[in-house]
């Protein structure tokens, strides 16, 4: 399914941005991720890999980070950006992540080819839980 009628222009343009900046020496695999706050304001994220590799940071989880760090609480939406033949799901701790903060946001997978996935949190993670 492609559908990028409802995409974000704003977001995929941070998103892209961001993807520009991600450090991935060791994977290659760049990630942009860029959301959209309640409050309107755009917060975006980059891939960061670490020789450590459970230290790396993905792109959407520096996303929500820098959303939850400037003190704000969930998201309407958020665009996720790669080069990748087909856009690039998620991962798992991305998923639970986002769940934490917006079950209902719109996620839009995108790619470079123009090739748009939408989803919801909820629907990548489908059970994911809330303590």
């Amino acid at each position: 399914m492609s559908d990028s009628s409802k995409l974000p222009q704003d977001l995929l343009e941070a998103a892209q941005r961001a993807h520009q900046n991600a450090y991935a020496p060791y994977s290659g695999f760049h990630v942009g991720a860029a959301l959209r706050a309640a409050s309107g304001t755009v917060y975006a994220g980059a891939n960061i890999e670490n020789a450590s590799y459970g230290l790396g940071r993905c792109a959407e989880q520096s996303a929500v980070q820098a959303m939850a760090s400037a003190g704000e609480r969930t998201f309407n939406e958020i665009v996720v950006y790669t080069t990748a033949p087909e856009p690039a799901s998620p991962c798992g701790a991305c998923r639970q992540v986002m769940f934490e903060f917006a079950e209902s946001a719109t996620v839009f997978l995108v790619n470079d080819q123009g090739v748009v996935k939408p989803w919801t949190v909820g629907g990548l993670l489908p059970g994911g839980f809330k303590l």
